[in-house]
């Protein structure tokens, strides 16, 4: 398991871009329409979601595991609570949960 990423979910993909590369001068790794984009933060990247892809209500820490119903379920018994169950994302296979004290993390695994 290795941190990703940092998700930002935004209303508008344009201004949350132009707030992050203006504002703090991160350059754009990736762009997916007006849905996602990546932007790099010196070796982490900053994710920021739009639309169909703001699929968690605060910012969290994106994690990219390998077995991702083996970490999903470690995190469960841990005392996590499921907010959105797996499903396949356009990139990835993904999960989100909120750890016991309410921070939300996102699961993702590679197609």
């Amino acid at each position: 398991m290795a941190l990703h990423s940092l998700f930002y979910p935004a209303q508008s993909l344009e201004t949350e871009l132009q707030f992050f590369q203006q504002g703090l001068g991160l350059a754009a790794r990736f762009r997916d329409g007006q849905r996602y984009a990546a932007l790099d933060a010196g070796g982490l990247t900053i994710g920021i979601a739009a639309e169909d892809e703001r699929i968690c209500t605060q910012a969290a820490a994106v994690f990219r595991v390998a077995d991702i119903e083996q970490s999903l379920a470690l995190l469960m018994a841990a005392g996590a609570t499921l907010l959105r169950p797996l499903e396949r994302g356009p990139h990835e296979w993904r999960a989100v949960v909120a750890s016991p004290a309410g921070h939300h993390l996102i699961l993702s695994s590679k197609l």
